[in-house]
């Protein structure tokens, strides 16, 4: 499972409102749900707090991806939001805000280990400080999307 075949452009938030941990993944979760992505807003992201709990999906770098894997997802794919002043309360381990969460919507009836692919790949894409600076300037969402379309 490549990151193009679950990232799309209507997935794709550049300026989210929140500065909370809760109000981005609630923020992008709306996101979800309004494409149809999702069938129990609520229910979903008890799952992915579930998760969280688990330990905290802050990578650093300023960067999050959190991920659930939840029956209230009718088909694995990804919601993207850039946070500007970035938010303080997630915890990291380089204590950094977050500005760029990468919410990961896992359908549970996924059994091939696709999502750990997708994670994997999405951890590495991440890792480089070039794509990170290149994701921070993306001035809208289809760079984001040509962005993770790269090999």
């Amino acid at each position: 499972m490549a990151i193009a075949d679950v990232l799309k452009k209507e997935h794709i938030k550049l300026n989210i409102a929140g500065n909370t941990k809760e109000q981005v993944l609630d923020e992008l979760a709306d996101v979800l749900m309004s494409s149809g992505a999702l069938t129990d807003k609520k229910a979903f992201l008890d799952d992915v707090y579930e998760r969280e709990a688990v330990s905290s999906t802050g990578i650093g770098n300023g960067i999050a991806i959190p991920h659930g894997k939840s029956k209230f997802v009718k088909e694995t794919t990804v919601a993207i939001g850039r946070v500007k002043g970035g938010v303080t309360d997630w915890e990291t381990f380089d204590d950094a805000p977050v500005t760029l969460v990468v919410l990961l919507a896992v359908d549970e009836a996924d059994k091939t280990g696709g999502h750990v692919r997708l994670l994997s790949s999405m951890a590495r894409k991440l890792a480089n400080a070039q794509t990170c600076e290149r994701l921070t300037k993306a001035e809208t969402p289809e760079e984001i999307v040509e962005i993770f379309s790269e090999e």
